[in-house]
């Protein structure tokens, strides 16, 4: 006896010929990675609820990132590519103050600090999770702001001996500083970090120069 196809099959044939691709699924399952691992953590991340978070499956979230751990990284990568960077002016205020700003958007977005607050917390139980964090948020800022203080210090806009690694650190945690403590990040912060380092190390932006 010839038995026809389930219904099951004749809905996924039906679909399958005009089923639009879904060109925004890779960026819903990165957030909804981030924010799973946000609100969870990397061990307790379940990979049905970022599926379904996304609005798709399983096996669709497999069939792109074939692990936990390649997840993850792609949503750390994805994190910080989120905040595009225009090429830098030369300025080094400017420059300065538009990286900073960059950093306190992606920062202060929803689950940004919680995220920090992840991959310190599972430091010990998976280093890899910092590391990535490391790698693909982290450094890619501390070079920016590397690149436009060296220039700045090259072109005589900072004092020779202007402690640059120290300075990067002081206008980053200067934000981390102020979250902790429960006081507002305003929206001049990053003119006003910048500003106080700069006057502390003996530079003049560009336009200060030219008068």
């Amino acid at each position: 006896m010839t038995t026809g196809p389930s219904s099951k099959e004749t809905v996924t044939a039906r679909r399958s010929p005009g089923r639009p691709r879904r060109e925004s699924l890779d960026t819903e399952l990165l957030d909804a990675a981030l924010t799973e691992m946000s609100r969870v953590g990397y061990v307790r991340m379940n990979l049905d609820s970022v599926a379904a978070r996304a609005g798709t499956t399983k096996p669709t979230l497999y069939s792109r990132y074939p692990s936990k751990e390649a997840l993850a990284t792609a949503a750390l990568e994805h994190m910080r590519r989120r905040t595009p960077r225009p090429p830098l002016t030369g300025d080094v205020r400017q420059d300065l103050v538009e990286e900073l700003n960059r950093f306190r958007q992606g920062a202060l977005r929803p689950y940004g600090m919680s995220m920090i607050g992840t991959v310190l917390a599972e430091e010990h139980e998976h280093p890899e999770l910092l590391r990535l964090f490391r790698e693909h948020v982290i450094a890619p800022r501390r070079q920016t702001l590397r690149r436009i203080l060296r220039a700045a210090r090259r072109d005589g806009r900072l004092t020779a001996d202007a402690d640059i690694e120290l300075g990067i650190s002081m206008m980053v945690g200067s934000l981390y500083a102020l979250y902790s403590a429960g006081n507002p990040v305003s929206r001049d912060w990053a003119a006003r970090v910048v500003d106080a380092w700069l006057r502390a190390n003996g530079a003049k932006a560009r336009h200060e120069r030219q008068r």
